[in-house]
């Protein structure tokens, strides 16, 4: 199908919000972990769509570039939040052993 030059493209959809939800994944990859990685999935999961839509006709639709770095800045904010939480939780099994092995050593005197 050759494209009418006359013909308006369209814009993508979810390619501006993919992008706005990929950046603050990035940006909330600090919160624990949870919110990065939550917006970083949505993102991910709402792009797949308007990805698959474009790819089958590209000449029909603008915003390729902002659904392209929309899922990279998911992908990286899902990363960061996934490293950020696996070091809160390694943190918060040591900090527990500690406590729970200080009050053993307390309960017991010599």
């Amino acid at each position: 199908m050759t494209p009418n030059p006359y013909e308006r493209k369209t814009e993508l959809p979810n390619s501006t919000a993919t992008l706005v939800l990929g950046i603050l994944s990035i940006v909330f990859c600090f919160c624990y972990g949870f919110i990065g990685l939550l917006l970083g999935i949505i993102a991910l999961a709402i792009s797949s769509g308007p990805k698959k839509l474009y790819l089958e006709s590209p000449d029909l639709y603008t915003g390729y570039q902002n659904l392209k770095a929309g899922r990279i800045c998911a992908i990286v904010g899902v990363s960061l939040s996934s490293i950020y939480l696996v070091i809160i939780l390694i943190y918060l099994i040591a900090v527990g052993s500690m406590i729970s092995l200080g009050s053993l050593l307390n309960s017991h005197h010599y």
